[in-house]
């Protein structure tokens, strides 16, 4: 697993993320305080602060560089 911190400021940010990771057969998961998301889930995410920074957990080790270059324009270094 990967842990990943991503920014979706924006109700578009949010959109395109979302069929960005729906592409993948791996599992995501967005964690924000207390609360774990499926990051496949809009509805999910529109459940959480989206003004604060988000982890972002991988469940994939073979494709995680794949997954990563796709996922850049949400990663927060």
């Amino acid at each position: 697993m990967k842990t990943v911190k991503i920014s979706l400021n924006s109700i578009d940010k949010v959109k395109a993320f979302v069929n960005d990771v729906t592409k993948f057969d791996s599992d995501f998961d967005l964690v924000s305080g207390r609360y774990v998301i499926d990051a496949k889930s809009i509805m999910g995410i529109f459940s959480l602060d989206l003004s604060k920074v988000i982890d972002l957990n991988i469940h994939n080790d073979a494709d995680v560089e794949s997954i990563l270059a796709i996922l850049k324009p949400y990663i927060v270094e």
